[in-house]
């Protein structure tokens, strides 16, 4: 059981410093006039914000800077890197023939952080 996720939701990732506003782009479903998210809604920079300064020590920037800093985790600014969709998503809600995101659903960053929604935005719908 989740909500669906729509756009104004809030998301962070595990690695990051601070939460960033999701995007759900202008499509044919809504919910109180704000776009309703598939689980397709993984593009970084356009969906997926990012979320201050990075952690991660798989992040080439961090670890740089950390090299740098003769081995103190240096956080850098996050640049997320997604190259797979949200799971899992609202089998039975389909959003232009996908599962609708839910705020149940993650995502994977590829410098190893996991993206969840802290709040679905907008107005709330049982999935």
């Amino acid at each position: 059981m989740g909500y669906c996720v729509c756009s104004g939701a809030l998301v962070q990732c595990g690695f990051g410093s601070s939460a960033g506003q999701f995007t759900a782009l202008p499509g044919r479903v809504t919910v109180a006039g704000q776009p309703l998210a598939s689980i397709m809604a993984s593009a970084a920079f356009v969906n997926i914000p990012p979320f201050g300064l990075c952690n991660s020590p798989a992040n080439p920037a961090v670890a740089a800077a950390t090299a740098a800093a003769g081995g103190v985790l240096t956080p850098m600014p996050c640049t997320p890197v997604t190259a797979a969709p949200w799971v899992p998503g609202a089998p039975r809600v389909l959003v232009d023939g996908f599962p609708a995101l839910t705020s149940e659903s993650t995502l994977m960053c590829c410098w190893g952080g996991i993206i969840t929604v802290a709040a679905p935005g907008g107005q709330t719908v049982t999935v």
